[in-house]
């Protein structure tokens, strides 16, 4: 997702974000990747522009950036209630508002003015959300400070009015009817389908989500999600787009899918951002922003960049260089990630708070390697060399043959692209059903990403062993990245040999497989198999089934399920 063309967009056209590792503004649509001047982050301006300000209605709090973007706040409960860009009414369906989670309720709302700054701040019970404005642009600043489980806030909505960015994406259900799956999961009448969980992107993967039309953008620019939860690969729904209108969301926390304990404090700033068409400035994205015009605005649990530290690491050893490697820093209050250096293994991850964190470094989306640093306010703790132990990686054991790669993830077998964006009814999706020769050079890309006890238990491998093979007993190996409904993979041998049914590892308890994610928890599963389970004859094919065992789950794809990783018969 790099590059970019210079040339306006249709109506139809809209963008999701782009990778904040690649450190462009790269669109994946035919946008033009400059953000217009009207768009612009200017953090230290020194005048008000022309009509800055703001006014009590009565009901709201009216905002005026002084550019072509006034907005209200409702003063009862702290909801936006009007996003006005160049004398268009944006916000609203549904007789709804864009607001915290499903809208707070009744809230003290105050505003005030600080040189070119408004902020308006919303209160209720121990929840604190604000709105801030900048003289002269079109972006509004919001931040969230969730202290604690007594409020259920989760995210934050921008509603907005039909038809003003129509399209047809895996994230829209505005020309289909017809229910796949629960109430969100749509077909079409071509058999393709659409939910707004279908976003194809992991958190790691953009920086702001929207829409634009060829004179006009509406964006979100994620914040960095210090006190979300899932860390870089976590997949979440971005957006939607339905008959009623279109909502985009900043998640900073979801139930669905969930691997780590929910993180409370203060998240942001996450940015609306209105543009002539092209991207949102890049000056806004996480990473990148900049806010000590927040410094002295009181808002609660804000930590200037003064108060954060760094951590670079000089390098990693022991990497497969096919692979890309992430490093990502965790613990029971926050979170942050960056890539390593493709050359080296170099890596900064900066805006840290202090405290001391569990350092992880990912190859693709499998740990491979854990330590702890200690991260101070206002210096850099430098991490010497890491060095991976080749008994870390699964990819480095010698197996007489593998499907897959042990990358946490089931990229490359079958249907694993379509699945970040299609239910596994859909059209598109291959069979799958199917069995599986070794040596026929499509071992992975036959083999089903997925596999559900309703849907394709009992899959089998066909494999041949060598006289000296065959006479010994050998280790089989099934990875998996999550399950559903404590889903888990038994397995029988020439129909002679069974395995034991394996206790289900700890993943979430939600869909997964079916709302565009295999984010779970890698699992290795181990099997012992007796040389006695071997066929003798080398130029006969030994089989292997593959169940999926478990009492839980329903039918079809929403039977006990699990998402594969790899599978590897080591010598």
């Amino acid at each position: 997702m790099s590059g970019s063309v210079n040339r306006p967009v249709g109506r139809r056209t809209f963008v999701l974000g782009t990778a904040a590792a690649a450190g462009s503004a790269a669109l994946t649509g035919p946008l033009a990747a400059s953000a217009s001047a009207t768009s612009a982050t200017s953090a230290t301006s020194a005048t008000s522009a022309t009509g800055f300000g703001y006014r009590d209605d009565g009901s709201n709090y009216v905002v005026d950036t002084g550019a072509d973007l006034v907005f209200k706040v409702s003063k009862t409960n702290g909801d936006l209630t009007s996003l006005v860009y160049r004398g268009t009414e944006y916000q609203g369906y549904g007789g709804k508002n864009s607001h915290v989670e499903s809208g707070l309720g009744t809230s003290t709302v105050t505003a005030r003015q600080s040189g070119t700054t408004i902020l308006v701040s919303v209160a209720h019970g121990t929840l604190r959300h604000y709105y801030a404005a900048r003289s002269g642009e079109n972006n509004i600043y919001l931040w969230t400070n969730k202290a604690d489980s007594s409020v259920s806030a989760t995210r934050y909505i921008v509603r907005v009015k039909a038809g003003l960015f129509p399209n047809d994406q895996p994230d829209s259900y505005t020309y289909t009817t017809s229910t796949v799956e629960a109430s969100d999961v749509f077909a079409k009448s071509d058999g393709q389908t659409r939910s707004k969980h279908y976003s194809k992107l992991r958190v790691t993967d953009y920086d702001y989500i929207g829409w634009a039309t060829g004179s006009v953008g509406l964006w979100i620019v994620r914040s960095n999600h210090e006190k979300a939860s899932g860390g870089p690969f976590y997949r979440s729904l971005l957006r939607h787009q339905s008959a009623d209108g279109g909502g985009l969301y900043e998640i900073l926390y979801y139930g669905e899918n969930q691997t780590e304990p929910e993180r409370y404090g203060l998240q942001g700033p996450y940015v609306i951002a209105f543009t002539d068409g092209g991207a949102p400035s890049s000056a806004l994205f996480p990473g990148t922003l900049t806010t000590s015009w927040a410094d002295s605005l009181g808002i609660s649990g804000y930590v200037p960049a003064s108060g954060r530290g760094r951590v670079a690491g000089v390098g990693i050893a022991g990497r497969n260089t096919a692979y890309p490697y992430t490093v990502g820093l965790a613990n029971s209050a926050a979170q942050y990630w960056g890539p390593a250096r493709a050359s080296d293994g170099y890596f900064s991850v900066g805006g840290v708070l202090p405290g001391a964190y569990t350092l992880t470094v990912y190859k693709g989306e499998l740990a491979v390697y854990s330590t702890s640093v200690t991260v101070t306010a206002g210096t850099t703790t430098t991490v010497n060399t890491l060095t991976v132990p080749s008994s870390n990686d699964p990819g480095n054991a010698t197996a007489i043959w593998r499907i897959g790669d042990w990358n946490g993830t089931p990229g490359g077998f079958k249907n694993a692209d379509l699945m970040a964006y299609a239910h596994p009814s859909d059209v598109r999706a291959a069979p799958w059903t199917g069995n599986v020769v070794i040596g026929s050079g499509t071992e992975t890309s036959a083999f089903p990403c997925y596999l559900w006890k309703d849907v394709n238990s009992g899959i089998v491998v066909h494999f041949k062993l060598t006289a000296a093979q065959a006479a010994a007993a050998h280790t089989l190996r099934i990875g998996v990245t999550t399950a559903y409904a404590n889903g888990r993979p038994q397995v029988v041998v020439n129909d002679t040999w069974t395995s034991a049914v394996p206790s289900p590892p700890t993943q979430p308890s939600t869909r997964s497989l079916t709302v565009g994610s295999y984010r779970g928890n890698n699992h290795t599963f181990t099997y012992s198999v007796p040389a006695s389970a071997w066929l003798t004859d080398t130029g006969a094919y030994n089989t292997l089934k593959i169940y999926v065992v478990s009492g839980s789950g329903t039918t079809s794809y929403l039977s006990a399920g699990t998402s594969i990783d790899a599978i590897d018969l080591l010598a």
